[in-house]
């Protein structure tokens, strides 16, 4: 055995040699192995279908594009939706059981929409007027167990594959479209008038003929007859889906749905499989666009509402008081008969004592806002 002049054999030198380059090259192996998946995870983009139930003319399909934007913006190149409108894929009433069935990965809507299914499900859509607005429905939902009570029905009581997430609050609705302002409740004895979720349970107390239909077939129906009156939601939708065409005369302020806000939903199981900073993305893209929304529906509706008097000749009508307390007392009837459901009780319940709180708040600590409005613009 030949020796080098440190005294080790050639073969020990040879060896060693041989053992460090084929743990280098198990090192890289393993680096590379490693490192795959955040490879894999850094190429792979997840692809959503997600529809809307608005037309694609509607601003309310605009605002679910505007929360879309955000996800796919937050994402980085990780999650892109896709958003679709109403009928794209299925129509707009069949939304929430496409994305439970996985036909769709998730939507934009109304919960209230869902009525047919459970009418506690309008309870986070159009839910009785208690005084407050849709903000304070939203803080309900946030911090006042709504949130808890919206996962309970959707999970436990129906046993739906849904995620959701409630988001947007809607100004007060208008009382909606007719042929001539309403003076009182008898006008709507007999009136066919489309309205959804709870609001149908009001005015059919109130004596109207409800019709129940998504917001793009009403003014179709307006046109052929199978409407007396109508209501949607607000000036831009209104305009838009071509209201003023078929009606000049707008009743404004109303209680039969003065709270309500929208519904994003996604499949259970397709969400479920998203890294939980991707699901944070879904949730809070919710909430931001949530503000965004609300900022937006100032500066268009308003517009819209002048442009409707100004260039459309459009008569603007507050609903009349004893129109009002009408619907109030319809409310009481409504809640009574419907909290025959412990489910529906509860909730309800829990929505009055988180009413009956922050309301109060309101009251002893805004200004009434009228006053300084008078004062500069009357």
């Amino acid at each position: 055995m030949s020796k080098t002049k440190s005294g080790h054999s050639a073969e020990t030198k040879a060896d060693r040699r041989k053992f460090l380059k084929q743990i280098g090259t198990g090192a890289a192996v393993a680096g590379a192995v490693l490192a795959a998946p955040q490879v894999a995870r850094a190429q792979d983009v997840v692809k959503l279908k997600f529809q809307s139930t608005w037309p694609a003319k509607d601003i309310f399909n605009e605002f679910a594009g505007d929360y879309v934007a955000k996800v796919n913006e937050m994402a980085k190149g990780r999650l892109e939706l896709e958003l679709l409108a109403a009928g794209t894929v299925v129509k707009a009433f069949e939304l929430q059981q496409a994305v439970n069935d996985g036909i769709l990965d998730g939507g934009h809507g109304v919960a209230a929409y869902w009525y047919g299914k459970s009418k506690a499900f309008s309870l986070f859509g159009t839910c009785p007027a208690l005084g407050w607005n849709a903000n304070q429905l939203l803080g309900w939902v946030k911090y006042g167990g709504g949130q808890a009570f919206y996962e309970e029905l959707v999970g436990q009581v129906l046993g739906l594959n849904l995620v959701g997430f409630l988001t947007g609050p809607m100004p007060t609705q208008p009382l909606g479209w007719f042929k001539k302002p309403v003076e009182g409740p008898g006008d709507f004895t007999g009136l066919k008038y489309r309205t959804v979720g709870l609001s149908a349970d009001l005015m059919t107390e109130v004596g109207a003929a409800v019709t129940v239909m998504p917001g793009g077939e009403i003014v179709p129906a307006m046109q052929t007859g199978t409407l007396d009156a109508a209501e949607f939601n607000n000036p831009s939708s209104d305009l838009t889906l071509g209201f003023t065409d078929v009606s000049k005369v707008y009743m404004l302020q109303s209680y039969h749905q003065s709270a309500e806000c929208f519904e994003i939903i996604f499949n259970k199981t397709k969400y479920s499989t998203l890294p939980a900073e991707l699901q944070a993305v879904l949730k809070y893209a919710a909430e931001s666009s949530s503000s965004d929304m609300t900022w937006k529906a100032m500066d268009r509706y308003s517009n819209d509402l002048a442009a409707m008097k100004a260039e459309q000749g459009v008569e603007v009508h507050r609903t009349p008081d004893v129109v009002l307390q009408a619907q109030l007392g319809a409310w009481d009837k409504v809640i009574t008969a419907l909290s025959a459901d412990p489910f529906f009780a509860k909730v309800i319940e829990s929505q009055k004592a988180w009413a009956k709180r922050v309301v109060a708040l309101q009251f002893d600590m805004e200004v009434d806002q009228k006053m300084a409005y008078d004062h500069f613009f009357a």
